[in-house]
């Protein structure tokens, strides 16, 4: 298959906002190709372009086509505005407490989404209850994923069709996804989970839902 360099030969004025720009997508690319596990080679195959070309993109050496960053974003499973994301090159992926997306507060549980792009195989989320809050009044299902829930406070029972389990610190219950389940705090205080699914069953319309919130007083 021939190879296409993928450059754009375009001339600016602004030759140090360019090499910002150059600077910003190498970084977050090698981020996005490091974090699917794919080598030089493996992205310039799915993009139609050289791994010579990818490796002097990552070091901020050259910029890239439209055609060559829509391929780009197509195989790392981002839009190309994501390659460009400079809060996100700089932070590899750190979120802060108070800058975890949440659900607005049900039945005495908050909800937040740890995992965000490029973070795509896996969903992760921690939940908040109150002193008998729970996921709701009653079970239900999403998909035909494996889950994994891991108590990291408290006493929590979770029901798994006519089974009922209680957790407590440290325990961890796994599960299909089609297995009717519902989570209970059943202590004497505040009680925190982290539920961890794969492949992730929630759409995209569904995780645009979560927003910021303020973390919850010291307690």
């Amino acid at each position: 298959m021939r190879k296409a360099s993928g450059a754009a030969s375009v001339k600016t004025g602004n030759a140090p906002a360019a090499t910002r720009a150059h600077e910003v997508l190498g970084m977050r690319l090698k981020s996005l190709r490091l974090a699917r596990r794919l080598s030089l080679r493996e992205l310039a195959e799915a993009t139609g372009t050289s791994a010579s070309f990818i490796s002097q993109l990552e070091r901020g050496l050259t910029g890239a086509s439209t055609a060559s960053l829509n391929q780009m974003a197509s195989a790392l499973g981002v839009s190309v505005a994501m390659l460009f994301e400079e809060s996100a090159a700089q932070n590899h992926g750190v979120l802060r407490r108070s800058e975890r997306p949440s659900l607005p507060p049900s039945d005495g549980c908050r909800k937040m989404l740890l995992s965000r792009p490029p973070l795509s195989d896996m969903e992760v989320y921690v939940g908040e209850f109150d002193i008998g809050g729970s996921t709701g009044p009653d079970r239900y299902t999403h998909g035909d994923a494996h889950e994994m829930l891991v108590v990291l406070r408290g006493i929590v029972e979770v029901s798994l069709g006519e089974a009922r389990h209680v957790l407590e610190e440290g325990d961890s219950i796994e599960y299909t996804t089609s297995t009717p389940h519902r989570s209970e705090n059943i202590g004497s205080g505040r009680a925190e989970v982290m539920w961890i699914i794969a492949p992730p069953t929630s759409a995209r319309a569904e995780l645009e839902q979560y927003t910021a919130w303020k973390p919850l007083a010291a307690r």
